[in-house]
């Protein structure tokens, strides 16, 4: 923790316990005005997703309803929401770091963004909307769905950015594969966020659109997307630390760990007036990258997201991420990036079966099965059943794609 963070975080907690109803509650018993230090700070209680729906549906906010001027809420669809609440210094800040992220993509005023997310209490389209209106480029507020009048306002207006989840990026770039108009697309960038993608999906898209892609990073409860990307030099992300405090810890302890271990991303808000947030537990898994970026930028990274804590299976004692699928199908030959993973129990015993698409005519597939059981086996110790399917057999979707189903419950 560097003095100027330190600082950031003392004039934070100096007037939290007076501001929150939250934070009264959960810091009835100390004073966080004893922070004096990082080993102080990093005895406060770790803050989690339960504890906002609990404060549902404005005891998050930490200025008068007045000085609100807007919510937001997470995509989840279970449970009780989460409200976050914004200032109009908030949403003016938010912007400012997601104009950073289309900087450091290399993107400019002169771009043409085309925005696909959603718009509503999802953060997600109206980040990408207000970077663009920060930055000073052209937006094309589309929102998800309707292919073809995306890719007709795609190719009359001439778009050279897309914002997108990699889920529907896939499907745009297969449609216009599909009809064949890749030659009247101009796009040259994509930002892509809201889910984890592997490197073959990543190729697929890229090579299909013709575009270089970003991975932007970012959650409704800290502002939402915009609070990191990776740089042209890829893969791991950069983000904002004068505006966010990173802390990585051991997810089953909650020990903070050191500098380039690996564990789960906690973030403090060092400036949020809304709904100031103080060592939120994100479940994202990653590790801070040591030492300064070859880019040249003074911003401290992370890598690029392993995946979920909340996001782990238990398969015959062995613990699974949807990464470890996707690094499977990266080294098997024939393979492409979609994959479906559904586990059964069946006759006292759990069953794994991995569908995948694949390309190659009928007779190479067990060829191509043999090889996926094989990579799985090889990392992770566990046999699976895999089956290939045709290119397109699975679902495709506009938001987040759901790859794994466990119907043993």
């Amino acid at each position: 923790m560097t003095p100027e963070a330190l600082a950031a975080i003392q004039r934070v907690l100096a007037t939290i316990k007076e501001a929150s109803p939250f934070y009264s509650r959960k810091y009835a018993d100390l004073d966080p005005r004893d922070v004096k230090s990082q080993a102080d700070f990093e005895r406060l209680p770790l803050t989690t997703k339960d504890d906002l729906r609990d404060a549902y549906p404005l005891g998050l906010a930490a200025v008068p309803a007045s000085e609100i001027v807007r919510i937001h809420s997470s995509s989840g669809t279970t449970g009780t929401p989460v409200i976050i609440p914004y200032t109009a210094r908030d949403v003016d800040d938010w912007s400012t770091q997601f104009a950073r992220c289309y900087e450091m993509a290399g993107i400019t005023r002169d771009d043409i963004i085309q925005i696909t997310p959603g718009y509503g209490l999802w953060t997600a389209g109206i980040g990408f909307q207000l970077g663009a209106e920060k930055l000073g480029a052209m937006a094309i507020p589309m929102g998800p769905g309707n292919t073809d009048k995306q890719l007709q306002m795609m190719m009359d207006l001439g778009s050279t950015v897309i914002g997108a989840t990699s889920s529907y990026a896939l499907l745009l770039a297969e449609t216009i594969a599909e009809r064949g108009i890749k030659d009247k697309i101009k796009l040259r960038k994509g930002v892509i966020g809201s889910e984890r993608w592997g490197e073959k999906m990543r190729a697929r898209i890229a090579d299909e659109l013709g575009v270089r892609l970003f991975d932007i990073y970012g959650l409704t409860e800290i502002y939402g997307p915009g609070i990191g990307i990776n740089c042209d030099l890829q893969p791991a992300m950069h983000y904002w630390d004068d505006y966010l405090y990173f802390e990585i810890i051991n997810p089953n302890t909650g020990e903070v760990l050191p500098e380039g271990e690996a564990g789960e991303l906690v973030i403090t808000t060092l400036k949020k007036e809304g709904a100031p947030l103080i060592r939120y537990r994100t479940h994202d898994l990653t590790r801070i990258v040591p030492g300064e970026c070859p880019c040249g930028s003074r911003y401290p990274r992370i890598e690029t997201l392993i995946g979920r804590s909340d996001d782990m299976i238990k398969v015959k004692g062995i613990n699974i991420f949807p990464a470890h699928i996707e690094e499977a199908l990266a080294v098997t030959e024939g393979a492409s990036s979609e994959y479906q993973v559904m586990i059964d129990h069946m006759n006292g015993k759990d069953i794994m079966t991995v569908f995948f698409e694949t390309g190659s005519p009928e007779e190479h597939r067990p060829y191509i099965e043999l090889a996926l059981h094989k990579a799985i086996k090889d990392k992770l110790s566990l046999s699976v059943v895999p089956k290939a399917v045709d290119l397109g057999d699975l679902p495709r979707s506009e938001k987040k794609s759901k790859r794994i189903f466990d119907n043993r419950y």
